[in-house]
């Protein structure tokens, strides 16, 4: 007889720990799923955590229930269960939103058939081209770690077109001969179609499995029992292929690690690139972390030692990076230029049309435009379940709220002030693709944005046109931003650089620099040198100024300087407390509360670093007002504040005379 310790499958606080059964399978294991005998009558789906060959002190003499039945389909390894148990701690969530972060959605075909996913973009490639000098250096510093199969974090900081995918895929060969297996991640499903295409036309399709969320429940249970059974070594995706069925990962490669999409907005909120470094170090393998701009803390991390850094200073191509030139809009108003192409930008165009190059236009805003207001009253058309504005879409005549996705006709009237003079301003990507299409009337343009890619291949026909030459502009927001590579782009045009400042987050500045520079790399891969325009109202700002002179070190150098002075990370965590209720009241004073609750457990001096209650940017989203506190851990309180903060929302999410309920997200990258 043994006993067991089981999460069971519940989204209830009150049960969100081990429960104790008895099993007579003496084969029984850790991480096994099980069926049990759960309250009076019921019975609830579970998962084992631990195993004890005799019955615990603290249990003798009580009546334990021996377990129903053992479900071996949809078992995980030990494990996906000690970085479940790591995950709880970390983020604050409960076991089993953990535990199912490793599970597949879906069932298995009743007809028996395979649904596995089709890429029509996967051509055999040919042999792997001759490594450059920095290309095989990097190898080499990493080679070592693959042969001994030990642990170990690389961040390659890569200029945009150093030829990382190559690495990528040298580093995926060397740890697949030696019978391992590999995770490679992209930020984004529109990359992940150029990813596999390269994968499957160097390693087979046979070998190659996909697991992101775009795939259909079917697919995705499908790729994943493919991959449990070890019938795949390399699985490609977004940031949930993190949790990939493997036991024995030799290598997990994170591509534009600096990317927001690798934290989770959903729970449990977990940051991939933490989960990657966790599972890489139970298994003995490597990570690699890959960006022409890291992230601050990557950055930082590496330069005090937890990573190893590998520089690539050159492209590939041996293509110097492209000229970038700063158009101050300003300038364009007062000159009488009300447009959203600066005189140089529409000039540069024409230019290009007629050399035969390709264009690129970024605007990281979609929809026609931003907010619709009355000119008369100064009304805004805001959501009525977020208080948030509403953006503009032209072509299906409606105010969509980009948070929650309401989507209600524009009135006629102001319902302020019953004028008629309501009116959309500023500029989407839908209206920049308008206004391209009558300045350049002869040319194919398209557009990639949500709005255009929310249909099964869209994505896939989308980048075909545009990589085969039968588009000629592509519009979009940051999904053209990142990871894409066409020989023939010869110039980039960033409509408003200066849009991402404008958002309420520390990141703002780190996160301009790296759209800009990012946007900008995707000019000139081929074997000219390329041309990037950079449109802003503030040419001086220092990401701005620092991403068009390519001058990553000045960047990071400043922002640390600041971030160390105001102690955000890499020098604390970040921790989002929001308290949630359908009684405003209730959802204010439970948020006082909690601070004093805090305090009291962590000590009154860590005052200066909470801030709030203060009501949240989206005060109300359905039934709920929030609330929201900011604190920052630094470094040597975070076990203090992991014990405190668990307790304190573990009591307030199981009071049944308490009229709210908590989330907490450690650094979220929307502070909203």
């Amino acid at each position: 007889m043994k006993y067991i310790d089981i999460v069971i499958d519940t989204k209830s606080d009150h049960v969100d720990n081990p429960f104790t059964y008895a099993c007579d399978d003496d084969e029984i294991a850790v991480g096994d799923r099980v069926v049990a005998p759960f309250a009076r009558t019921g019975k609830k789906v579970g998962y084992v955590f631990a195993v004890h060959d005799a019955l615990p002190k603290e249990l003798t003499g009580k009546r334990i229930r021996p377990i129903l039945e053992i479900d071996a389909s949809r078992s995980i390894s030990e494990d996906s269960v000690r970085i479940a148990e790591w995950m709880k701690r970390r983020y604050f969530c409960r076991y089993i939103d953990a535990v199912n972060c490793f599970i597949p959605a879906g069932a298995a075909s009743k007809r028996g058939k395979k649904r596995i996913p089709v890429w029509d973009n996967a051509e055999p490639t040919g042999p792997p081209p001759e490594l450059t000098k920095e290309q095989a250096s990097a190898l080499a510093r990493i080679m070592p770690r693959v042969e001994a199969g030990n642990y170990g974090t690389f961040l390659v900081h890569g200029v945009t077109g150093s030829g990382k995918t190559e690495l990528y895929m040298r580093i995926a060969s060397a740890v697949t001969d030696k019978g391992r297996q590999v995770i490679m991640l992209v930020p984004e499903i529109s990359l992940t179609p150029q990813a596999i295409g390269r994968f499957i036309g160097r390693f087979g399709r046979e070998r190659v499995a996909v697991l992101h969320s775009k795939l259909s429940a079917g697919e995705r249970f499908d790729e994943w029992m493919r991959i449990r059974n070890g019938e795949t070594d390399i699985v490609i995706g977004a940031r949930s292929a993190v949790f990939a069925p493997f036991e024995n990962i030799g290598a997990i490669i994170v591509d534009e690690e600096h990317e927001t999409t690798y934290k989770s907005d959903m729970t449990p909120k977990y940051d991939t690139v933490e989960v990657a470094i966790k599972r890489a170090a139970r298994a003995g393998g490597v990570v690699i972390l890959g960006s022409a701009t890291p992230s601050i803390v990557s950055k930082y991390r590496a330069e005090s030692g937890l990573y190893d850094l590998i520089t690539m200073k050159r492209r590939y191509n041996k293509t110097p990076m492209p000229n970038v030139s700063v158009v101050d809009m300003r300038r364009e108003i007062e000159h009488g230029n009300r447009s959203i192409f600066s005189a140089e930008l529409h000039d540069r165009m024409g230019a290009a049309l007629s050399a035969g190059k390709q264009i690129i236009l970024f605007l990281n805003r979609r929809g026609y435009s931003p907010f619709i207001s009355c000119r008369k009253c100064g009304y805004v058309m805001r959501c009525g379940e977020c208080g948030i504005s509403m953006t503009y879409h032209k072509r299906e005549e409606r105010a969509v709220c980009h948070f929650c996705g309401d989507r209600v006709p524009v009135p006629e009237v102001c319902p302020e002030c019953a004028s008629g003079y309501l009116r959309h301003f500023g500029a989407g990507t839908e209206k920049v693709e308008e206004i391209t299409k009558v300045a350049f009337p002869e040319t194919a343009v398209a557009r990639l944005d949500l709005d255009t890619s929310s249909k099964k291949g869209s994505i896939q026909k989308i980048l075909r046109d545009f990589e085969k030459g039968r588009t000629r502009i592509l519009i979009g927001t940051q999904m053209v931003a990142k990871g894409l590579d066409f020989a023939n782009v010869g110039l980039v045009g960033i409509i408003a650089a200066d849009v991402s400042l404008n958002i309420p987050d520390f990141r703002s500045a780190e996160r301009t620099f790296q759209l800009i520079t990012q946007v900008a790399g995707r000019s000139g891969r081929g074997a000219e040198v390329g041309d990037v325009v950079v449109q802003t109202y503030v040419p001086d700002n220092y990401a701005i100024d620092a991403a068009v002179r390519h001058d990553y070190r000045g960047f990071y150098d400043t922002e640390l300087m600041l971030r160390k002075y105001l102690q955000y990370p890499p020098f604390s965590d970040v921790v989002q407390m929001t308290v949630l209720s359908e009684d405003e009241t209730a959802a204010a004073e439970g948020a006082e509360a909690l601070r004093r609750d805090i305090l009291f457990a962590v000590g009154h001096a860590e005052k200066q670093y909470i801030f709030g209650p203060h009501k949240a940017a989206i005060p109300k989203m359905g039934d709920d007002y929030r609330y929201q506190m900011y604190i920052k851990v630094v470094p040597k309180r975070r076990l203090d504040y992991e014990k405190a903060l668990a307790e304190l929302k573990k009591k307030m999410n199981t009071d049944k005379g308490c009229k709210c309920r908590i989330m907490i997200d450690v650094n979220p990258f929307s502070l909203m």
